[in-house]
């Protein structure tokens, strides 16, 4: 392993639109409440250098539809901007932290890259993964991963209101609600498999529950795990 340490790793996921920066910053205040050391990550890191290939990969450069580049290949474009951060944080600023929360993680790769395989290439995708990104690269693997579940029409719409009316700011996997329901499904494939916590983000009558409503739901997880 290259970053041997014994912090926790907290990781918030979802779909885009889902509300994972506002709860990412609601667990950090929370746990800090409670005198822990805790950190946060955003990934990607737009701002580094290190995430040159993966904009290149989510305007379009390589394609308009996610289809248009491997899994493998835009999954180690994710990577290795997470290996570069990781990095850079962990042995520097970060290095005395106790507790480090991810607003996404190596998660990602699996909801927005293994639904361009068949079905029955998930599990081949997923000891891949495991492999390139705990195994080769040495990033620590999560602790505990609480997936945001919201359905595709809500996402939709809280993203139209981040984007106003201007549709090109949005990404390859934003632009196209098809493949965003499919990495819903891969969502729910790896929750299962991996044990992650569904927070569901809304009631039956699709309205979406108040940020503390969620909040409060996340750190009841993240205190029993």
């Amino acid at each position: 392993m290259i970053f041997i340490s014994k912090r926790k790793i907290l990781v918030v996921e979802g779909l885009d639109g889902s509300g994972k920066k506002t709860q990412s910053l609601l667990l950090q205040k929370k746990l800090k409440s409670e005198n822990c050391l805790a950190e946060l990550i955003s990934f990607p890191n737009y701002e580094n250098k290190s995430s040159a290939f993966l904009k290149m990969y989510l305007n379009g450069e390589f394609g308009f539809s996610p289809g248009d580049t491997n899994p493998y290949a835009a999954s180690s474009f994710f990577a290795i901007d997470r290996f570069i951060n990781l990095k850079l944080k962990l042995e520097n600023e970060y290095k005395n932290s106790e507790i480090i929360i991810c607003d996404r993680y190596t998660t990602s790769n699996i909801i927005y890259q293994m639904p361009k395989l068949e079905f029955n290439k998930w599990d081949s995708f997923l000891k891949w993964l495991e492999d390139f990104e705990y195994v080769r690269l040495g990033i620590p693997s999560p602790d505990v991963v609480v997936y945001l579940d919201m359905s595709i029409k809500l996402s939709d719409t809280l993203l139209k209101k981040r984007y106003g009316d201007d549709i090109s700011k949005k990404d390859i996997h934003e632009s196209d609600l098809k493949y965003l329901s499919l990495c819903q499904e891969a969502a729910y494939f790896a929750a299962e498999k991996f044990n992650w916590h569904i927070i569901r983000c809304y009631d039956n009558n699709d309205k979406i529950y108040s940020e503390k409503e969620i909040s409060d739901q996340i750190f009841e997880c993240v205190k029993t795990n």
